[in-house]
């Protein structure tokens, strides 16, 4: 199950002003759109990419947070938007690469309905425990707490972004391949999933770092594991999936990522703008110092035409996720 970049950082900034011209003369500001709600990770890389855009399109730019169905709702939202170069969206590799295995019933095309700007992000999910039911029951540690769902199926609750995000995916590869009996409990988005694993209505979650690791920090979550294969340099004490061969998750390896797309038929003219404009900010130091305490990493297409590319080679990848996972979007 290896996810592999087949994109390259921005090597240099771009002079700021250069992706100006394109909004500044339709006098609008620019939507982001976000297809989850408030709160949860991809709220937070989108409001700050909001901020910096806002600085080097010398616009406005306004988060739209537009989420359910797994990221669905707001990417079908963007796929109908304007055409005009002022629409932009968050969208992760599930809903790109793993929706069309998932439903027959994909209300847009993920090829031919979005025009590809950029990748912006990359990252492992983090297997987080909430630390007060983990005392409860014993577990000191992500193979103890595998061990303990197979003796005790469906007891062990899992909160997710939604069905068919990559939480959800990863998660479920995992129960295959580790025979784990972990239940799945999707919800609207990252913020209400940890709202209800802080409080120790489901045990657990596996998902992107940002918004979790604050809790983290304080104590009230255990980082048990990340879902890429080695462990990350910014969290070495916490294991990577080949530390757990024995559970069947030697190799096991999800590295997720977002990239920012425009609707389908916006012209190559403000798709270009758009993309030197991911790139300038992306060569921010402060942008990148911003990320990467949370567990992103910064990563830019070198064309839009490149993030085209990622996008067909890692479909292949996500569909044979999807039919190990049994993930279905109902």
């Amino acid at each position: 199950m290896m996810l592999r970049r087949s994109m390259i950082l921005g090597a240099s900034a771009l002079p700021l002003t250069l992706a100006a011209p394109a909004v500044r003369a339709q006098g609008r500001p620019v939507r982001l759109v976000v297809p989850f709600p408030p709160g949860g990770a991809v709220d937070l890389l989108g409001r700050i990419m909001a901020e910096k855009l806002g600085g080097v399109l010398g616009t406005n730019v306004i988060i739209e947070n537009r989420g359910g169905a797994g990221g669905m709702i707001g990417a079908d939202f963007l796929a109908k938007g304007d055409k005009d170069g002022t629409m932009i969206g968050l969208i992760g590799v599930t809903t790109l690469c793993a929706f069309p295995f998932m439903t027959s019933r994909l209300p847009f095309n993920p090829r031919t309905d979005f025009s590809p700007v950029s990748q912006i992000t990359d990252g492992a999910l983090m297997c987080v425990v909430n630390a007060e039911n983990a005392r409860r029951n014993g577990w000191t540690d992500f193979r103890s707490m595998i061990l303990w769902s197979r003796a005790h199926p469906d007891q062990v609750k899992m909160g997710s972004s939604g069905t068919g995000t990559s939480s959800h995916i990863n998660f479920e590869a995992i129960n295959a391949a580790a025979g784990a009996k972990i239940l799945h409990v999707p919800y609207r988005g990252g913020g209400p999933a940890i709202t209800d694993t802080l409080s120790g209505t489901i045990d657990m979650m596996f998902d992107v770092m940002p918004a979790l690791m604050p809790h983290v920090t304080s104590g009230k979550f255990l980082a048990f594991a990340v879902s890429s294969h080695e462990r990350l340099s910014i969290l070495p004490e916490v294991p990577g999936m080949k530390d757990f061969a024995d559970l069947g998750l030697g190799q096991h390896n999800v590295v997720t990522w977002n990239a920012v797309m425009a609707p389908g038929g916006t012209p190559a003219e403000h798709v270009n703008r758009l993309h030197a404009a991911i790139k300038a900010i992306a060569a921010q130091q402060d942008f990148i110092d911003r990320l990467k305490p949370l567990g992103y990493g910064t990563v830019v297409s070198e064309t839009p035409a490149a993030m085209g590319a990622l996008i067909e080679a890692e479909t292949p990848v996500w569909q044979r996720l999807v039919q190990v996972s049994g993930a279905r979007l109902e």
